[in-house]
């Protein structure tokens, strides 16, 4: 695992973690995508609300939008491949991801 890119709907800040209301999904989320990023994979999250051009740019992105709507979104990608839409990763998901990323370094540095 070398990069996640995260497609995130309309939220008022990058994370979501703000506001009176914080989804409390949001706050794991970006604890576990710190933790990635702090194991060596390259994070990129985008934000409906504030990067627009990028759902327009990403081909399977936009042409999910157009089929589906907003609410296919969260859409999550590893290494360009579709891996998750509608959710967030629950933590037995996050757990796994944390160890592909774990075993992807040690593969490198090993």
């Amino acid at each position: 695992m070398k990069t996640i890119t995260v497609y995130d709907p309309p939220m008022c800040c990058s994370t979501g973690v703000c506001g009176p209301e914080v989804d409390p999904v949001l706050p794991r989320v970006a604890g576990l995508l710190s933790q990635l990023a702090k194991a060596g994979v390259h994070v990129e999250r985008h934000n409906l609300a504030q990067r627009p051009l990028r759902f327009a740019q990403n081909t399977e992105v936009r042409a999910l939008l157009e089929k589906e709507g907003t609410d296919v979104l969260p859409l999550i990608f590893i290494d360009g491949k579709l891996e998750m839409k509608g959710r967030y990763p629950d933590e037995t998901e996050g757990s796994a991801w944390m160890k592909r990323a774990t075993d992807a370094t040690a593969e490198t540095t090993g």
